[in-house]
């Protein structure tokens, strides 16, 4: 692709239809969102509207393969290549479902932008054998096959967002804050974009702010050690706290969160990113077996490990955000917007005079978010721009993200 010209004949367009796709740490499906992108001459972004939006969600069977997936207790080398193509069978299902509802015909969409399944991340440096000597290498690994997604719906696909910000000495994560900039910025307010799926990241966007004055990182957990604790305790029955009513109806356990919070990745300065290989199974497990020691009942293990989440939310504000910058609204979105509970948890630890809101307010749905995300990055890359933020991933320079995968 020629960086200064993008992808023939989709720069020249002024309107622009993309299939946005995210399955997030959360592991529960496949959130699809059909995004219209309007340019002005210069190719610059005027407007990005919600048209449809789609959820597929995943069978338990499906789920349970990928949780065994993200530990290496427990992955093994065929089931990951197998679900690496089957994965995308669900992706082209998922972006059938979404134009069905929408009516529109294959034909009418420029281009996929998938995220994949993310099922493992080294945000650190790990030794490796190279040509030369050790090397300190970066790496991420997201499933579902490109090739089997293109082949299925006929449509040009764009993913593995983030190689190229590996590649260039970046974290990789999180890719979001881009999209952050073009949907939330303001000449006035001083905001947070509080994302809540199974990890929790931040976007800090200041008052009038350019690109390079971004900056975001993973909080710690999001919903992933909350669902996974109520999944155990209630035997299966409940996937996630509807609403935050389990959490409602206990206790936390000071002492206990007391303990969790000594992690060190929360008083690490960013940038910095995490996952389910550090917040997954055995880490459930371990607060599992802990709430049984202290004698917790199920709400209060469920309480604690909510104000777990809000806790760790609003101390990165205090540490990395609050001194440096003003702040007026912290946005919520993802699946954590709905915990009411969590909500609560973290309105009472923010100043007075932040308002927390929640992505839906502003007409972005709290669930499509990160699906509209990955379209504006997938628009930027044919666009032949980078959209990855040096400032926020700690990448040598800015990149284009994604490999194309033409029909």
């Amino acid at each position: 692709m020629n960086h200064a010209h993008g992808w023939p004949g989709y720069r020249e367009k002024r309107e622009h239809l993309l299939v946005g796709l995210m399955s997030g740490t959360s592991l529960d499906g496949v959130d699809a969102a059909l995004v219209a992108i309007e340019t002005e001459e210069d190719g610059e972004i005027r407007a990005v509207s919600l048209k449809d939006f789609a959820y597929l969600p995943y069978s338990a069977d499906l789920r349970e393969r990928l949780v065994s997936l993200c530990s290496v207790e427990t992955a093994r080398l065929d089931l990951l290549t197998a679900a690496h193509f089957g994965l995308a069978e669900w992706y082209a299902e998922a972006v059938q479902k979404l134009l069905a509802k929408a009516g529109v015909l294959p034909a009418a969409v420029d281009a996929i932008c998938v995220h994949g399944q993310t099922v493992w991340h080294v945000a650190g440096r790990t030794p490796f054998p190279g040509p030369t000597g050790t090397v300190p290498v970066r790496a991420s690994l997201q499933i579902g096959e490109l090739s089997t997604l293109t082949e299925r719906t006929g449509i040009p696909v764009i993913g593995n967002f983030r190689a190229r910000d590996l590649a260039a000495d970046g974290e990789g994560a999180p890719l979001v804050p881009y999209a952050d900039y073009i949907l939330f910025r303001d000449p006035g307010k001083g905001r947070l974009l509080q994302n809540i799926g199974g990890i929790g990241n931040v976007t800090v966007l200041p008052a009038g702010a350019a690109l390079s004055d971004l900056y975001a990182f993973d909080t710690g957990p999001g919903n992933m050690v909350i669902d996974q604790i109520v999944h155990a305790v209630t035997g299966g029955a409940q996937a996630y706290d509807d609403g935050g009513r389990l959490a409602a109806a206990g206790n936390v356990c000071e002492a206990l969160l007391e303990q969790l919070l000594r992690d060190p990745y929360y008083a690490q300065p960013p940038p910095k990113s995490t996952g389910r290989e550090a917040y997954g199974r055995a880490f459930a497990e371990q607060l599992l077996r802990e709430g049984e020691r202290r004698r917790l009942s199920q709400a209060d293990l469920v309480a604690t490990a909510t104000a777990l989440t809000a806790a760790t939310m609003t101390e990165a504000y205090r540490r990395f955000v609050f001194p440096h910058r003003r702040v007026d609204e912290v946005i919520v979105s993802g699946g954590g917007a709905h915990n009411r509970t969590l909500l609560e948890m973290i309105r009472r630890e923010l100043p007075d005079g932040v308002a927390l809101l929640t992505a839906g307010d502003f007409g972005v749905p709290d669930d499509a978010k990160e699906a509209i995300a990955f379209a504006i990055l997938g628009h930027e890359t044919l666009m032949g721009r980078p959209s990855n933020v040096p400032s926020v991933t700690g990448a040598r320079r800015a990149v284009l993200l994604g490999n194309l995968c033409l029909p």
